[in-house]
C-alpha cells in the first residue's frame, strides 16, 4: 500500500517540521531541548487534527519517539536518553544539509538542462608527491627485503652449520679422563692439545666443567699454573658409572 504523504504549509514530513520548530524557537540543533521541542511539535499535531486532516504515520511515529526520548532522560541514569537525543540531532543536521544542497541544485539544474557525455581523459600516472630522502631509502629497503623472502634458500646458506663437525661432550669427557688416569696430572692448557677445530675446543671445555661438577676431577694452582688432576675417589666413581 502506498504511503499517504501530506505537504502541510512548508512541512514535508516530521523532520521538516522539527527543523522548522528548531529554527523558529532558536533552539540549538546540537543540544536539543526535548521538552520544549515536544511541546511545540504536539501543538502543531493538534492543529493538524483540528483541520480534520489524516496525519501521516511518520508524524505520529516521530511524536512517540520524542515522548520516549523525554521519558528516558527523566531517569536517574539517562545515558540511553542522551544517546537517542544525539541520534535525532544527527538526523536533523543531515536533513538540513540535504535541503541546502537541494536548494542549490534546484537553482542551477532543471529537466531542460543538457549534459554532455563525459570526456575520456588519459590518466596521469606520474607520481607527484614529495618525500624525504630517508623515507624513500627506508621504503626501498623494506621492499627489497620482502623480495628476498621469496627467493629459495641455497645450501650454501647452511653450509657452515650443516658441514661443521659435531663433537659430543661425552666423548671429550672420556678423553680427559684417559689423560688423568692412574693419578696423572696436567696443565689446564694441555687439555686442549690436539683439538682440531672450535667444536672440539668447546666440547673439551664443557667436559672439564662437567667433570669438576661431578667431583671426578679437581683443579689447583701450583706456581701460578692451573693444574688438573683426578679427584680422590674419582676413578672409582668413573668405573662405577661406566
Amino acid at each position: 500500500m502506498e504511503k499517504i504523504w501530506y505537504k502541510l504549509d512548508v512541512f514535508e514530513g516530521p523532520l521538516d517540521l522539527l527543523l522548522h520548530l528548531i529554527e523558529k524557537n532558536k533552539l540549538n540543533i546540537y543540544d536539543i531541548q526535548i521538552s520544549e521541542l515536544l511541546s511545540q511539535y504536539m501543538e502543531q499535531i493538534n492543529i493538524m487534527q483540528e483541520q480534520d486532516l489524516d496525519i501521516a504515520g511518520e508524524f505520529l511515529s516521530m511524536a512517540s519517539r520524542l515522548v520516549q526520548i523525554k521519558s528516558a532522560m527523566l531517569l536517574p541514569k539517562y545515558d540511553e536518553g542522551e544517546k537517542m537525543r544525539e541520534e535525532l540531532s544527527g538526523e536533523l543536521i543531515e536533513y538540513r544539509k540535504c535541503k541546502e544542497i537541494a536548494k542549490v541544485l534546484a537553482e542551477n539544474i532543471s529537466f531542460e538542462s543538457y549534459c554532455r557525455e563525459p570526456l575520456k581523459i588519459k590518466a596521469d600516472m606520474k607520481y607527484k608527491r614529495m618525500h624525504e630522502a630517508e623515507y624513500l631509502v627506508r621504503a626501498y629497503l623494506l621492499a627489497a627485503g620482502r623480495g628476498k623472502e621469496k627467493i629459495p634458500l641455497s645450501k650454501d646458506v647452511f653450509s657452515e652449520i650443516v658441514q661443521r663437525r659435531i663433537v659430543s661432550v661425552s666423548s671429550r669427557i672420556i678423553g680427559v679422563m684417559r689423560k688423568l688416569w692412574n693419578g696423572k696430572s696436567m696443565r689446564y692448557e694441555n687439555v686442549f692439545d690436539g683439538a682440531a677445530d672450535k667444536s672440539e675446543l668447546v666440547a673439551t671445555f664443557l667436559a672439564v666443567l662437567e667433570l669438576i661438577k661431578g667431583k671426578r676431577v679437581e683443579i689447583e694452582e701450583i706456581d701460578g699454573e692451573i693444574i688438573l688432576k683426578m679427584a680422590v675417589g674419582g676413578e672409582k666413581r668413573w668405573k662405577k658409572e661406566n
